[in-house]
């Protein structure tokens, strides 16, 4: 475990740990592919977030989801496509869901040129836990850009008993101007996918598998979440 962590944060590769004295390539990634095909890399995510719930609570009333593209030169399964934003370059892109502290709660990957909204179903399928059902007094809201500004992610909203909350940066700036006490909820996303993009595996992906590199972004959303459980209230 030590051997793949070092990968996951350093970004280096397999071959390298020959070098750091951790154990050999072979031995961590035989392992790696064990442990991925046991489930053990989602299974850490979604512990970890049965463990920050008991502790501090999910919160499931604002929720926000948003899209962010990675370069991907080699290619591989779930589509790595052309990106739009870098020269037509190979690229992939992970969407992800948070809860209002940023806590990771759900993550779908597919190709660079795939739109944000496109990836919305799957992303809220993806949940890994139970998630308590929205009720009048308590609402759960899903805080989208205008990307998502669709009627089809409206329907898929209601269909998934949420309240569909899409605003663009400047609208949400001018709601914050006017009430110093209110709190961003669309930006939270944000700051996830920086955290994510610390560990230095996830800045390029180089997993051709789309299984592996799914394996990569459960352990470090598992990762994000358990720092979330350690830190105090």
């Amino acid at each position: 475990m030590n051997a793949i962590l070092f990968v996951l944060r350093t970004g280096c590769q397999w071959n390298a740990l020959d070098a750091t004295g951790i154990c050999t390539c072979s031995s961590a990634y035989r392992r790696f592919r064990e442990w991925l095909e046991a489930g053990v890399f989602l299974e850490f995510w979604s512990r970890g977030l049965l463990a920050y719930d008991k502790l501090k609570g999910i919160d499931w009333k604002w929720l926000s989801m948003d899209g962010a593209m990675t370069k991907a030169p080699l290619g591989g399964e779930k589509k790595p496509a052309p990106n739009p934003t870098d020269r037509a370059k190979l690229g992939t892109k992970r969407s992800i869901l948070v809860e209002a502290s940023g806590v990771p709660v759900g993550l779908a990957i597919d190709g660079a040129n795939r739109n944000d909204f496109k990836m919305a179903r799957e992303t809220l399928e993806s949940i890994p836990v139970s998630r308590p059902e929205p009720t009048p007094e308590a609402p759960q809201n899903l805080c989208l850009d205008k990307g998502y500004d669709y009627d089809e992610v409206r329907d898929l909203a209601d269909e998934f008993n949420f309240t569909a909350q899409i605003s663009s940066r400047s609208e949400e700036v001018q709601q914050l101007k006017r009430n110093a006490r209110k709190k961003a909820r669309r930006w939270v996303s944000d700051g996830t996918h920086s955290w994510m993009n610390r560990f230095r595996r996830l800045l390029v992906r180089w997993e051709v598998r789309a299984d592996t590199y799914l394996a990569m972004l459960h352990l470090a959303l598992g990762t994000i979440t358990w720092l979330q459980v350690s830190l105090p209230k």
